[in-house]
């Protein structure tokens, strides 16, 4: 398959600017940074809630983080293969674009977020983070009539991290009310099934038995119940990226704000099944990233992330199939994979399962089910105009998506506001 295919863009248009000497992936980069969902991450959850401190990082700046790691990542494999291995790999633009855009799809108050919108959507398709992603690059975002940002069709394949659509959601057992516990209600991690269409555009260059095996899924008893097996080799580095600056940065910053201490760094953190190696370096890491000196907690910072990126390597994951963007994806070495672990499980341990934390999840979780059964309740009184429009335009059975897609858009400052100003109180 000649690699023009992937540089198509849905709309079949092509640049129109005189002069214009970008690639189609510098051309992607910028229209994902000048967008309003990029703009709208610097008031999204990372982890804490914005406005509890100025030191942390928000969605924005973690996205950033992710664009500079998956270039570093992208560089490792370059001097690590060769041949076609070697061309196939991404540019730097390329890698970037999924990096800045891979968050855009979050909605506010993080994954808690997404639970609750995932379920007052189960009637109508769910709503998942990385689903909504795909829909505002492919449809949401105006910079076309009818195909939002337009963007490659590669790129659009590197941010599927799950390329499979969600299974029926509909049950039987769901409540009336709202339930006070969201846990059985985990999103499924796939693409909505309106946006079907999207999800084929993309694939449509794999033949039928590459795509059979590239959408590969294993069925869960429980929620999220499905489980997709297989990403294309953009999306596989990309989504390390993302690891990497999550379980690196976001230490770094549980580390400076007292929220991770030393103690509960050495009873987490077993290093003794790593090779001898890398029990060293862990150790001298460990004991700088709790040092008094700055300067020293930040050359630990940036020696961890250079350890893990510097173990990338390239492996077949699909040898059966034809299309090498599907047959190789990015995977760390088994320690540094190991660490990588640890340390997401310690920032999940020590911070996001906080009471302090969970609480405040609870209760903008509550805020967004509130919001959604405002809106839903008399959409045409209560919508903005805009999205009036939208909603009175759309098929019966995609209003309520119109609604997700409005809430889901907004930043948590504004999800506060418009709550206190439709129930007059703050929850």
């Amino acid at each position: 398959m000649p690699s023009s295919v992937w540089s198509e863009r849905h709309s079949g248009a092509a640049s129109t600017r005189p002069g214009d000497q970008r690639s189609p992936w510098q051309r992607d980069r910028a229209r994902i940074l000048h967008s309003a969902a990029f703009r709208r991450l610097q008031a999204k959850t990372q982890i804490l809630g914005i406005g509890q401190n100025d030191f942390y990082r928000t969605r924005l700046t973690h996205s950033l983080e992710a664009a500079q790691i998956g270039t570093g990542l992208v560089s490792q494999l370059r001097s690590k293969v060769q041949g076609e291995l070697l061309d196939m790999l991404p540019q730097d633009a390329l890698m970037e674009a999924l990096c800045l855009a891979h968050d855009i799809g979050h909605p506010p108050f993080g994954h808690g977020g997404e639970t609750a919108l995932n379920y007052k959507m189960l009637h109508a398709g769910g709503f998942e983070g990385n689903g909504q992603t795909l829909r505002i690059v492919a449809k949401l975002e105006p910079y076309t009539q009818q195909h939002g940002m337009d963007l490659s069709r590669r790129t659009l394949l590197g941010l599927l991290k799950y390329p499979v659509l969600q299974p029926d959601l509909q049950h039987e057992q769901l409540m009336a009310q709202n339930p006070l516990n969201l846990t059985p209600w985990k999103p499924a991690k796939a693409i909505f099934a309106a946006d079907a269409d999207i999800l084929s555009w993309i694939l449509a260059p794999l033949n039928s038995a590459d795509r059979s095996l590239f959408q590969s899924t294993e069925h869960l008893a429980a929620s999220p119940y499905l489980k997709s097996r297989y990403k294309s080799l953009d999306a596989s580095i990309m989504e390390l990226a993302d690891d990497i600056a999550y379980g690196v940065h976001d230490l770094e910053d549980a580390i400076v704000l007292g929220n991770i201490s030393e103690a509960q760094w050495m009873q987490y953190s077993d290093w003794s099944t790593l090779p001898a190696d890398f029990q060293q370096q862990m150790q001298r890491i460990g004991t700088a990233l709790f040092s008094n000196q700055h300067h020293l907690r930040k050359d630990a910072i940036g020696s961890l992330v250079n350890l893990l990126i510097s173990s990338v390597t390239l492996a077949e994951v699909l040898p059966q199939a034809v299309e090498p963007l599907i047959r190789y994806n990015a995977l760390l070495a088994d320690a540094p994979q190991a660490i990588l672990h640890c340390l997401k499980q310690l920032v999940y341990r020590c911070v996001i399962s906080r009471p302090d934390i969970q609480q405040s999840r609870f209760r903008c979780q509550n805020m967004l089910m509130a919001l959604f059964d405002a809106f839903s309740s008399d959409p045409s009184r209560l919508l903005p105009a805009n999205t009036q429009q939208r909603w009175q335009l759309a098929a019966d059975e995609l209003k309520t998506r119109v609604i997700c897609d409005y809430i889901s858009g907004m930043t948590d400052d504004y999800a506060e506001h418009m709550y206190r100003r439709l129930y007059a109180s703050a929850v």
